[in-house]
């Protein structure tokens, strides 16, 4: 398949090609030339099929014209070995649990899908730029450790993600760099923007990305939105899916499940006071502003990257955009209300981003809907937060109590980019 620039269509590349690119030209995305469509029989069926499956059938129309069936079959099965649950939460309402796998959080499933298949398309040492605001980090670290010919560079806003999630990308060493940027997540994304446009940079370091502005990140989050329709049991009501949503890849990746024919009423994008994306799709005017932090720090976005592949898959047509999708933002103080609500109400255990999710679904979704929110980290991995919110103790899966016991290691930068680019160059 071929995958064309959001900003030049005449500017085209193969999926591994746009893979290794990361970004196109002038910091444009890479969007699929052909979005499959699948029958209604995949539809029927689906329920009778195993989650690697699905995620075979899925993946393969974007990805089979340059990886054997072999290749496709090993990097299926050692990403997707993990379960993840649609749970009932209370009547009509479900979540689907994002955070069996190994860093707990929805991110492992695109990192490692990138990880897996980069293996097989380069012998050069390949530098993956990576900005994280918390879970992105630990799961592009974890799914590159080891991989040979990889250098990984995760950049995160100093004192600005949990200490735990911080642990679980600074403890690992072997090919995992970390450093603490002294400024935000925004300032993040621009380094790393930058660094792509930088061409005496990018080419003699051989730079890609890992965060979802990277095809092989963002195609693969689809599958949740298929694996959660199969999992409903029931098919006489409309579905409408809720995903926390700060950098839009997630959400996007649903609305590519969407225009393959997958039968989703609507999609609610629930936020943070971040709220960026719940104002545009009121008003329709589009207006990026800097990112304040909040307890649900992996939606802190003020300029979502992944808010052209919106555009695009709507052909920038505002009315058809806000046909399919609602927006609803949350203050720490809402997030937090409605997390004491939902355990003390149902006994279900959020973490801040999931708390978005189950009130906006709460609030649009009615009898004859069957809601389903995505809960995409474990709370665990909030801790401090959420034993405050609850008055109780959280015990930490054994993954994470590991992490906690290990020790940081990383480097400080300021958030200038001349400095940045001094510190890669002398890598």
């Amino acid at each position: 398949m071929i995958f064309f620039s959001t900003k030049d269509k005449k500017h085209q590349a193969s999926f591994t090609q746009a893979m290794i690119n990361g970004l196109a030209p002038n910091e444009a995305l890479y969007f699929p030339g052909d979005i499959p469509t699948f029958s209604t029989d995949f539809f029927k069926n689906i329920k009778n099929m195993s989650l690697q499956e699905v995620a075979k059938f899925v993946i393969s129309p974007y990805i089979k014209d340059e990886f054997t069936e072999l290749q496709i079959d090993n990097i299926i099965s050692e990403v997707f070995n993990f379960d993840i649950p649609l749970v009932n939460i209370e009547n009509n309402i479900f979540t689907l649990e994002l955070f069996h796998g190994p860093t707990l959080a929805f991110k492992d499933i695109g990192a490692r899908f990138l990880a897996k298949s980069m293996q097989y398309v380069s012998n050069k040492t390949i530098r993956v730029l990576v900005a994280t605001s918390g879970d992105t980090g630990s799961a592009v670290a974890n799914g590159f450790l080891g991989i040979k010919n990889t250098e990984v560079i995760v950049l995160y806003p100093k004192g600005k993600v949990s200490e735990l999630q911080q642990k679980q990308f600074t403890t690992l060493g072997k090919n995992i760099k970390p450093i603490a940027i002294d400024g935000t997540f925004d300032d993040c994304q621009r380094l790393v923007k930058s660094a792509f446009t930088d061409d005496s940079l990018k080419n003699k370091m051989n730079l890609t990305s890992a965060n979802s502005i990277n095809v092989a990140r963002w195609i693969p989050q689809s599958i949740y939105y298929y694996w959660a329709y199969a999992q409903v049991k029931s098919n006489d009501k409309d579905i409408v899916i809720t995903v926390p949503s700060g950098n839009l890849g997630n959400i996007t990746a649903g609305l590519l499940a969407k225009k393959t024919g997958l039968p989703i009423k609507k999609f609610i994008a629930s936020s943070n006071d971040n709220n960026i994306i719940p104002e545009f799709l009121k008003t329709g005017i589009y207006a990026p502003k800097p990112s304040v932090p909040t307890i649900a720090n992996a939606m802190d976005v003020g300029d979502p990257n992944n808010f052209p592949r919106l555009i695009e898959l709507y052909n920038n047509n505002f009315n058809n955009i806000k046909t399919d999708i609602i927006g609803y933002a949350y203050s720490d103080n809402e997030i937090r209300q409605n997390i004491q609500d939902c355990y003390s109400s149902t006994g279900y255990l959020l973490d801040p981003h999931g708390a978005t999710g189950y009130a906006a679904t709460k609030k649009f979704c009615n009898q004859n809907q069957i809601g389903i929110f995505l809960e995409t980290a474990h709370p665990g991995k909030f801790q401090e937060e959420v034993e405050k919110t609850i008055n109780q103790e959280v015990k930490l899966p054994k993954r994470l109590e590991d992490f906690v016991k290990r020790e940081a290691v990383f480097e400080e930068l300021p958030s200038d980019y001349n400095t940045f680019k001094e510190y890669l160059l002398n890598i």
